[in-house]
């Protein structure tokens, strides 16, 4: 028996040895349209005598350029599946960390079922294959599922199977929502700066939070709501389904807590775009795609992220500097480099903003934050591009009363008044208004201390700009005082200059051209002044030649 085992394993190594020889010579020697032929007709045979059908869904369509709703689907869908019948599952915290979704691990397979017709799905990712060693995943991950069913079943699973699935992954999506807050540039690998990394949402602002006055309020809410029931209206007018909005104002005005106020008021998510990551106009274009519906873009403190305001100017300066550099190879390589740390340009972002490509996806809000709205490029900030300015100002009384029934729970009080005229002479920040209002204990007249708290804050803060005001208004009067000096000296300047030029023009009109005769009777009447050597008699004298002919 033993024997027979032996020979029977030496019989199929032999004869593996010998297909893998046939096969190499095959592929060496055989000309490549006779191998296209024999794979074909191969492959018809095989497909003959099997009878399965496989539907491969890849979680990016196009190149890699934008992530499919499909794989998303079936991903959810496939989660209550995985968590009975798979044996290697994968779990992730959703719906304010409260529950856990399971989903299958790679290479695993699960069993479902469809009125009657039973089928196979697997998970599979493929990564290109690198010479180099990292801890890290690799970057060009390739990631689908795989859908199996006898081929006696393609009506119904190509009919109504495949729209269940989507119908179902979409609910349950919906169901275990999530809001994410995205950044760019924070993962690993050479992709790093066009990929988008996430973790959950969890900012507590709302528009009731908000320190802002109730009328403003209500019409960005208005202006919120109109546009995400706007689908129909937008395709209407032959626009991209998107929206602008500029907040601007001083730091600690509440412009992010406005944003996050938005994707609460919305339930989107948030894309934090860091401009200063993106290499170029390229890799912007790529983030933008990858963008999901139902999002704000944002791009805080966008006069500081990139100097975009300046490039036009920057371009003429440029060929200046380039001929400059001509002598110096090595000034010319650092600038370069500096140049090579972020490409992106004002037509880019422009393009990014309301370009062809914004067009790819919808329902998508884009918010600018800056704290000098006045160094932007008016290009950028033009109506089209960000449709709604806000100006986040400083605190105001009735943002004072927000504030006031947020942190303290109170309504109104006797102290009220007279914050209210401090808030109206004095300009503070919402963010040092809340500071002033933070309770530090459980003591029933905590709140009122906060209040009186606040009453010196304000009148610190108003002695603070008196003065300052006073040192800016004698700082102009002596800077005024100096320039009527300097004018003073000037015109002195002027004036004896001018007197000294209308002697000389005067005196040149006295002295008119004289004829032949009288030239010559004045040269013999001056002859022994001029040896003299009187100045002021040879300046006569050569004035007078001036207008001869004699000489």
């Amino acid at each position: 028996m033993m024997m027979l085992k032996g020979e029977l394993w030496s019989n199929l190594g032999s004869t593996m040895a010998a297909i893998m020889f046939v096969y190499a010579m095959f592929r060496q020697y055989f000309p490549p349209q006779l191998q296209d032929y024999i794979f074909q007709y191969g492959k018809k045979l095989s497909n003959f005598m099997y009878p399965y059908i496989h539907i491969t869904f890849d979680e990016f369509t196009g190149e890699k350029i934008k992530k499919s709703e499909a794989f998303s689907a079936i991903q959810n869908y496939l989660s209550d599946k995985s968590s009975a019948n798979a044996k290697r599952l994968k779990a992730d915290v959703v719906k304010d960390s409260q529950s856990l979704v399971l989903s299958m691990d790679y290479n695993e397979e699960i069993t479902d079922e469809f009125n009657g017709v039973k089928l196979w799905w697997s998970a599979n990712r493929t990564t290109t294959k690198t010479q180099q060693f990292s801890f890290y995943p690799a970057a060009d991950e390739k990631r689908f599922y795989t859908l199996k069913f006898h081929n006696r079943h393609r009506e119904v699973i190509t009919g109504t199977y495949l729209s269940h699935v989507l119908k179902q992954g979409k609910a349950i999506a919906a169901n275990n929502q999530q809001r994410k807050l995205y950044s760019n540039g924070a993962g690993q690998g050479n992709r790093s700066s066009t990929t988008w990394t996430h973790v959950a949402f969890e900012h507590p602002a709302t528009f009731d939070t908000l320190a802002m006055d109730e009328k403003k309020i209500r019409e960005i809410k208005k202006d919120l709501v109109t546009f995400s029931n706007g689908k129909e209206y937008y395709a209407k007018i032959g626009k991209a389904w998107k929206r602008g909005y500029l907040l601007y104002g001083p730091p600690g005005t509440g412009k992010s807590t406005m944003v996050a106020a938005m994707a609460n008021f919305l339930n989107y998510d948030v894309y934090d775009l860091e401009l200063t990551t993106v290499k170029n106009n390229v890799e912007l274009r790529r983030l933008l795609i990858e963008t999901s519906n139902k999002s704000i873009i944002v791009i805080e403190d966008i006069d500081c992220s990139l100097d975009l305001t300046g490039q036009r100017e920057e371009k003429k300066k440029k060929k200046k500097d380039d001929k400059n550099e001509g002598g110096d190879p090595i000034g010319a390589m650092s600038k370069n480099e500096e140049r090579k740390e972020s490409e992106v340009t004002l037509s880019g972002l422009l393009n990014f903003i309301d370009g062809i490509w914004s067009a790819c996806g919808g329902e998508r809000i884009i918010v600018f934050t800056t704290n000098h709205v006045e160094k932007l490029d008016p290009a950028l900030i033009r109506r089209g591009r960000m449709d709604k300015h806000i100006e986040m100002s400083y605190c105001r009384f009735e943002a004072f009363k927000v504030l006031a029934k947020n942190y303290l729970d109170i309504d109104s009080h006797p102290l009220f008044e007279e914050i209210g005229n401090l808030l109206e002479e004095t300009d503070m920040t919402p963010a040092d208004v809340a500071e002033n209002l933070m309770l530090t204990s459980d003591d029933d007249e905590e709140g009122e201390t906060c209040l009186k708290n606040l009453i010196e804050a304000l009148k610190a803060a108003k002695g603070e700009a008196r003065k300052k005001a006073e040192d800016y208004h004698a700082r102009l009067e002596a800077e005024k005082e100096e320039k009527e000096k300097e004018q003073t000296v000037e015109d002195n300047v002027k004036t004896r200059s001018n007197f000294s030029q209308t002697g000389e023009r005067q005196w040149n009109h006295l002295v008119t051209p004289l004829s032949h005769i009288e030239t010559i009777i004045l040269c013999k009447i001056f002859k022994s002044v001029f040896k003299r050597r009187c100045f002021a008699r040879q300046r006569l004298l050569r004035l007078i030649l001036n207008y001869s002919y004699y000489f």
